[in-house]
């Protein structure tokens, strides 16, 4: 029987970027954006991993976020890591038709680090004031805020 790590990365094998094992229950996968639905809905429906939630960071070379999967069976956990280059004008899939508990966490990521995710349900404030600067977020680099 081949372990979860094998079939992921089988079935990824052309998408994955990069592979690191933090730990061998603590593995960190690099996706393009575009690739990301495609290996969520494999994690969760195919392998049966439950989403944790999501992760963003303003880093010089963009906006990153890291989507956490359990695998509780084993305790083994998957990120998928991705890179949104264009910090002036960041998008990406949502999750939430797949999981519903991604609407609020992709709420904040969008108020606090203005990452648009396309096809989200119901993109409005979680976190700041209805009338916050149009903008302006909060956990961005100043310099670019």
């Amino acid at each position: 029987m081949t372990t979860i790590k094998e079939q992921v990365k089988e079935k990824l094998s052309g998408k994955i970027t990069r592979w690191y094992e933090h730990s061998s229950r603590r593995i960190y996968l690099s996706l393009a954006p575009q690739d990301l639905k495609e290996a969520a809905v494999f994690l969760v429906k195919e392998l049966g991993l439950r989403f944790c939630i999501s992760t963003g960071i303003d880093t010089p070379k963009g906006i990153e976020i890291l989507y956490h999967f359990s695998f509780d069976k084993s305790g083994e956990m998957f990120s998928l890591a991705v890179l949104l280059e264009d910090k002036k004008k960041p998008e990406i899939d949502s999750l939430a038709f797949l999981f519903p508990a991604a609407e609020w966490i992709e709420r904040e990521i969008w108020e606090l680090l203005g990452v648009n995710f396309k096809g989200h349900p119901n993109l409005k404030h979680l976190l700041l004031v209805d009338n916050w600067p149009e903008g302006k977020y909060p956990l961005r680099h100043k310099d670019e805020s």
